[in-house]
C-alpha cells in the first residue's frame, strides 16, 4: 500500500471535514488546514466575495493552487472544499500525496445540518434541496471514486465520528507515515 502523507476529507457540504479534521489533526499531532480558509487567506477576500467578483472558475482556478501547495508541504489533516473533486488534477493530487476519506452524508442531512448557514455562495438561493440534490448526483460519483475510505458520519457526535474515523483509518491505512497520539484514543480505539 502507498504511503500518505496527508489524511485528505473529500465530501459535500456540511459532512463534517472541518470538524472531524481539527479531531483528526489533533489526534494525530499535524496541523489541520480547511482549503477554503487557505484559499480566503491568499485572496484576502471570504468565499462569498471571490465568487461574486471572480466567478465559480475564478474560485476553482485558486481553489487547485491552494491544493497543490498544501498537499506539497508537511504533513496535515486536509479538508477539501465540497468541490474540490471537479478537477481532475485535483483528484489525482488528492490520490497521490494522501489517504483520501470521503465524509458521505444524503441531502436530508445535508439540510438539517445546513439549515441556518447563510455562507455558502452555491446554496444562497431558494431551493436548497434542489441544487443539493443536482450537486450530489453530478459529485458522489467522483468523491467514491477518489476516496481510499468512506465514512458515514451522520447520526453520530462529533467525539464519537472522530473517534470511528481515525480507528477506521488505522485499520484501512495501517502503514501510514503517523499515529493518533495514545492520549487522545478513546476506549473504543485502545
Amino acid at each position: 500500500m502507498r504511503s500518505a502523507h496527508h489524511i485528505v476529507l473529500i465530501g459535500p457540504m456540511g459532512a463534517g471535514k472541518s470538524s472531524l479534521g481539527r479531531r483528526l489533526a489533533e489526534a494525530h499531532g499535524v496541523p489541520f488546514v480547511d482549503l477554503d480558509r487557505e484559499i480566503e487567506s491568499r485572496a484576502g477576500r471570504d468565499i462569498p466575495t471571490i465568487f461574486a467578483e471572480e466567478g465559480e472558475a475564478g474560485f476553482r482556478a485558486m481553489e487547485g493552487d491552494a491544493l497543490e501547495d498544501v498537499l506539497a508541504g508537511p504533513p496535515c489533516v486536509l479538508a477539501s472544499g465540497g468541490g474540490a473533486v471537479l478537477a481532475d488534477a485535483n483528484r489525482a493530487a488528492m490520490r497521490r500525496h494522501g489517504f483520501v476519506v470521503y465524509l458521505k452524508i444524503d441531502v436530508d442531512e445535508q439540510l438539517r445540518r445546513l439549515a441556518d448557514d447563510t455562507s455558502r455562495p452555491l446554496i444562497a438561493g431558494d431551493d436548497r434541496e434542489a441544487v443539493l440534490r443536482r450537486l450530489a448526483a453530478q459529485r458522489a460519483p467522483l468523491y467514491a471514486d477518489t476516496a481510499d475510505l468512506v465514512f458515514e458520519p451522520a447520526g453520530l457526535d462529533k467525539d464519537t465520528a472522530a473517534a470511528r474515523l481515525i480507528d477506521r483509518i488505522q485499520t484501512a491505512h495501517p502503514h501510514a507515515a503517523w499515529r493518533p497520539a495514545a492520549a487522545l484514543a478513546t476506549p473504543e480505539s485502545k
